[in-house]
């Protein structure tokens, strides 16, 4: 009786076996050039698309020199973003005080919103929403209880010096005639849009922003040249759609705080909290877990 389960679990595995030569048989062969020359095939080579599991090698590579960098590093890049982050606000601010109230206004002050994004990813200073996907992936990859502990780790000392950043940054706008009138009027009209939003619209809008994030953090291996032109489009769809950001959003809810227009209770349950959530959501538990599992099969295959 042994013997014949053991002859039809052999039997089994030889017909899954045939079946998979039988389908891959069908696939054609990305190195099937055809009949190229030598230096036509290294240029098709160099103008080959990224694979998706190049791409995600790429982000999981990045995720884990964060997880491994030491905590005063990160907790100064952190600061950096945050302050640097505060240009958004101040950018978008300044643009909206300068341009005439109509329709289209929004469509050129979001533009705005893109200089503190662009020096935060081009001087590669920690952002938390880029965090969540990068420190995410070789956890994914290889979960372990130190990985989690690391992982906790930087988003703690990440999210903690961006909210320092940005907390400063918000008391340098709230200083009277420290800046220009129309970039702390305007920054102040921008961050009074945003608390328009009720901590259920925060918290939708959110998820929407940190998956967008993620899809930056993505496409920025394929960028090459275009990486400033990626960037600016991102961060200027997630003004432009008035998407809550937790880092950029925190220097508005700052401001406000200083200003004595919103109260510390509402300022962080009734947003930084639901914008958190949802970029976490959006940009880990949403966008990581699909990153992983469009490659997962792939890596269990080599």
């Amino acid at each position: 009786m042994a013997e014949t389960r053991s002859q039809a679990r052999a039997c089994r595995s030889m017909s899954r076996h045939s079946t998979i030569e039988s389908a891959s048989a069908e696939v054609p062969d990305p190195d099937a050039s055809g009949p190229l020359t030598p230096e036509e095939r290294e240029e098709v080579e160099q103008h080959a698309h990224l694979r998706p599991l190049a791409i995600y090698e790429v982000v999981r590579r990045e995720g884990a020199e964060e997880l491994a960098r030491a905590g005063l590093s990160l907790w100064w890049s952190g600061v950096a973003a945050g302050l640097s982050i505060g240009l958004s606000i101040a950018s978008e601010g300044a643009l909206h005080s300068l341009l005439p109230d109509v329709p289209w206004r929004p469509l050129v002050e979001s533009t705005g919103y893109t200089v503190g994004f662009l020096i935060v990813i081009l001087a590669r200073q920690q952002l938390f929403t880029e965090v969540t996907l990068t420190a995410v992936l070789p956890v994914l990859a290889k979960p372990t209880r130190g990985g989690f502990r690391a992982l906790m780790r930087n988003w703690g000392v990440v999210l903690a010096a961006n909210m320092l950043g940005t907390a400063l940054f918000a008391g340098m706008l709230a200083i009277p005639d420290l800046l220009p009138p129309f970039v702390t009027e305007g920054a102040l009209a921008v961050s009074r849009h945003m608390a328009e939003l009720t901590p259920g619209q925060a918290f939708g809008r959110a998820i929407l922003s940190g998956w967008m994030m993620a899809l930056l953090v993505w496409l920025l291996p394929l960028a090459e040249a275009a990486r400033i032109w990626v960037i600016a489009l991102v961060a200027y769809l997630i003004a432009l759609f008035e998407l809550p950001h937790v880092v950029s959003g925190a220097v508005e809810v700052f401001l406000l705080l200083y200003r004595g227009e919103v109260a510390a209770g509402p300022a962080l349950f009734g947003f930084l909290l639901p914008f958190l959530v949802g970029n976490v959501i959006g940009g880990s538990a949403l966008f990581a877990l699909l990153a992983y599992g469009q490659v997962r099969e792939e890596m269990e295959a080599r």
